[in-house]
């Protein structure tokens, strides 16, 4: 599998579980409907290892256009590598989001608020403030990012990735998510991925879903802005510190 092959699959695996997560927890009718933030916050994390544990031994299992932005930085990833590694991750989050809709189509059918049904596939603030929003999406992946720095380094075709190899290189990263969603999570949905927001929200607008929101193109920039923002304050201390 090359690298580009594994970015798309990883990243579909994350959205697929990750989302389905949301679809689960806040569509009508599904069998886990109303079980809470500490099942979303769980299902995201374990989402993360899923797709850690499938792409790391190929491409290091970025998954995340913030994480390719932080190995570019560093010089562990070449910039044109890093493009088709963004490339990748945005094909795979809008698939995997498609495949979430074709699941759950029932229960979008059977949910009439707009915004619960747009959830299932992007983030949005609990309280709009642009300029606090912003600073918890840089916050959130600040501390993503810089905690990948600190988790053991490993070869794979010449690429020094952010985690290691399997499922125990995994484990670290599905933790740091976890505990992002559940200390930081509350003011945005914890997005931390431009990826796993905008591609969703892309696919949301595409899809021929009922009495559904717009597009909310004021906020969308946000969760992409932000965590790019993040992850370079992180690779900027990182340099510093070493």
């Amino acid at each position: 599998m090359t690298p580009f092959v594994a970015e798309i699959i990883g990243t579909l695996i994350l959205i697929l579980l990750g989302g389905g997560v949301v679809a689960n927890v806040i569509l009508k009718n599904t069998i886990g409907h109303n079980s809470g933030w500490i099942v979303i916050t769980t299902g995201w994390a374990l989402a993360v290892f899923t797709a850690v544990v499938i792409a790391g031994p190929y491409s290091g299992a970025h998954l995340n256009p913030a994480v390719t932005l932080a190995m570019a930085i560093t010089g562990a990833l070449a910039w044109q590598a890093a493009a088709m590694y963004i490339l990748g991750q945005f094909i795979g989050a809008m698939l995997g989001a498609f495949l979430v809709w074709v699941m759950y189509q029932d229960h979008f059918r059977q949910t009439e608020d707009a915004g619960t049904k747009q959830a299932v596939f992007c983030t949005s603030p609990a309280i709009r403030n642009l300029p606090v929003n912003l600073i918890s999406e840089i916050i959130g992946t600040f501390v993503l990012i810089f905690a990948v720095f600190h988790f053991k380094d490993a070869e794979i075709s010449g690429t020094k990735t952010p985690v290691g190899l399997g499922s125990v290189g995994a484990l670290p990263v599905a933790l740091v998510v976890w505990v992002i969603g559940l200390s930081l999570g509350g003011t945005t949905g914890y997005a931390i991925n431009p990826a796993r927001d905008l591609g969703p929200r892309i696919v949301h607008a595409l899809l021929p879903i009922k009495n559904k929101a717009g597009f909310n193109g004021s906020y969308a920039w946000v969760p992409v802005v932000g965590p790019l923002v993040g992850a370079a304050l992180a690779c900027m201390l990182h340099v510093w510190l070493s």
